[in-house]
């Protein structure tokens, strides 16, 4: 049981890996054994995040190289720091991503343009830059692994005035299933996680009376921890999850599925 969910000496690239979710996956990963690189587009902050994580183990390392996965030449810079470094990448977790939230009277088109950008484009063309790296880590026995993160927003219709985010989360999850079918003949696995409510610095607006409702709104009457959203990506990413493709998990307490 302990192999089935080994990790120990891959390599992962985690986006949006500086703080939030990101930040939760790339700690698990690095406490697996996992050499894992971090990006975001805060330099410092991205900094402070990879220094702490790299002080986990002594024997594993967590880098940093900053990127901007919104902007035309992002994906492709950083796939290309990336295959400087590593010649084969066995985990990619996109998971960057931009939301906006505004009434529906005056939601502006700018705001589909940047969260498009960063959270389906960004997630397309970077998952195509490293695909040399991922082809290279890859064999039929263990295929290198491709997570995306979407979102129960992209499940079921949300309650905030975030269009363009829940637009764009939906989008994520058929990329994934059109991905895993291309994808499946060179051994890369694509799966996504649809996450519900997990407390975090951005959702730190909804306060303790905010976050009780979430909790009482859940079927199982809580939040996220960081141990929910690691064990789904140390299951898709270990050797218990080299026969899944293509499948959307909602780790959301049944949020999405069960209302």
């Amino acid at each position: 049981m302990t192999g089935l969910f080994d990790l120990t000496g891959k390599v992962a690239v985690v986006t949006g890996g500086s703080r939030g979710i990101g930040r939760m996956i790339a700690e698990g990963l690095v406490r697996a054994g996992v050499r894992t690189y971090v990006s975001s587009r805060k330099a410092d902050e991205l900094a402070a995040t990879a220094a702490d994580l790299d002080a986990l183990r002594d024997d594993v390392d967590c880098l940093a190289i900053p990127a901007d996965l919104g902007t035309p030449d992002g994906p492709a810079s950083l796939a290309a720091a990336i295959a400087q470094r590593e010649d084969a990448v066995h985990i990619l977790v996109n998971n960057a991503g931009a939301t906006w939230g505004q009434d529906f009277g005056t939601f502006p088109a700018e705001a589909f343009d940047r969260v498009l950008d960063v959270n389906v484009r960004g997630v397309f063309l970077l998952t195509q830059s490293l695909a040399p790296q991922l082809r290279a880590a890859a064999t039929a026995d263990d295929p290198a692994r491709v997570i995306n993160i979407g979102s129960v927003d992209g499940i079921h219709a949300p309650k905030m005035t975030n269009f363009s985010y829940s637009a764009s989360k939906a989008a994520v999850h058929q990329l994934t299933r059109h991905l895993g079918a291309v994808l499946a003949d060179d051994d890369i696995t694509v799966n996504a996680i649809a996450p519900g409510f997990f407390p975090s610095k951005m959702t730190a607006f909804f306060g303790d009376e905010g976050l009780a409702a979430i909790a009482a709104a859940t079927p199982r009457k809580r939040v996220g921890t960081p141990e929910d959203i690691v064990g789904a990506v140390t299951f898709l990413s270990s050797r218990a999850g080299a026969f899944v493709t293509g499948v959307i998990l909602p780790v959301d307490g049944g949020l999405a599925t069960l209302r």
